[in-house]
């Protein structure tokens, strides 16, 4: 029996030995294409997070909870979500939901904070030319613009710069019209694009394409603009360290990211509220659809 059919298979004892090994999952509320395989004109991206394993049963999975730049994200029982677990080179998706959180015994302690989630019946394996992609759901991978950042207290002005755009466009109800070329960068080289694969503790994985993965070795700072629209009515902008890189098996790089607010710390808390918001809008559409 093929490895990866015999692993599709045995997907329970492969999520089992990954809860041993403190392996992850990565976890999204799908959005109107994920959750139906289908696009429409008011489709958004799947923000993913990457979160431990915690221990699996018969019942549940637990998780470590999701959380943006350190702050955890609070989901609520009943939403609906897509996991991605991975051995490898493969992937395999399911459905599953959160579950209510157990009263908690005994004398509280400082610990990890856990997410509940439903084990599901079974899984499917992404297809191998899109790995964030099976036969009922494919997920949406949020837009990021990346420039290699010359000099980084230039980013002060531009990080204040994106959190008035952001604002005045949320008071303004989003009526007013972005153009690209007047948005306040910092000091920068060229740009390349890249697409946000997850977050998870306090940075995040940029999926950079083949034929721009040279731009990584530019720089060890870059300038980040993470597009989450049509919610947040303008691309968030924040300071990023490259930590780690690797190639996938279509040769495009894995860049893992650092979020950098030493430059401007006020910064942080802006931007962890704005992934809030997205993900609280979120929450509301997919429990209202289920309801």
């Amino acid at each position: 029996m093929p490895a990866n059919r015999s692993r599709t298979e045995r997907w329970l004892d492969c999520l089992r030995q990954m809860a041993q090994r403190e392996g992850a999952i990565e976890v999204t509320i799908p959005t109107s294409k994920g959750a139906t395989g289908q696009s429409d004109s008011t489709e958004q991206a799947d923000l993913i997070w990457r979160v431990r394993i915690v221990s699996v049963t018969d019942d549940e999975i637990v998780v470590e909870q999701p959380n943006a730049a350190g702050q955890p994200i609070e989901l609520a029982p009943g939403v609906p979500l897509i996991a991605v677990m991975a051995i490898g080179q493969n992937r395999w998706m399911f459905r599953t939901s959160v579950l209510p959180a157990l009263p908690r015994t005994g004398t509280p302690t400082r610990s990890t904070r856990t997410m509940r989630l439903a084990m599901p019946d079974d899984v499917e394996r992404c297809q191998r030319r899109n790995f964030y992609r099976i036969s009922t759901a494919e997920l949406s991978l949020p837009r990021v613009e990346c420039w290699p950042l010359i000099n980084p207290s230039s980013v002060v002005a531009a990080e204040v710069a994106n959190r008035a755009l952001i604002m005045d466009q949320i008071n303004s109800g989003g009526s007013s019209r972005i153009d690209d070329d007047s948005l306040l960068l910092p000091e920068v080289g060229p740009r390349f694009n890249a697409r946000l694969v997850n977050l998870g503790g306090g940075g995040a994985g940029l999926l950079i394409e083949r034929g721009e993965a040279s731009a990584a070795d530019r720089a060890r700072l870059f300038w980040m603009r993470v597009n989450l629209m049509p919610t947040i009515p303008a691309p968030i902008a924040m300071t990023a360290r490259l930590v780690h890189t690797h190639i996938d098996s279509g040769q495009n790089l894995y860049a893992g990211m650092a979020f950098e607010w030493a430059f401007h710390a006020a910064h942080r808390d802006f931007v962890v509220a704005q992934i809030t918001r997205y993900v609280t809008q979120l929450q509301k559409q997919r429990l209202a659809k289920a309801a």
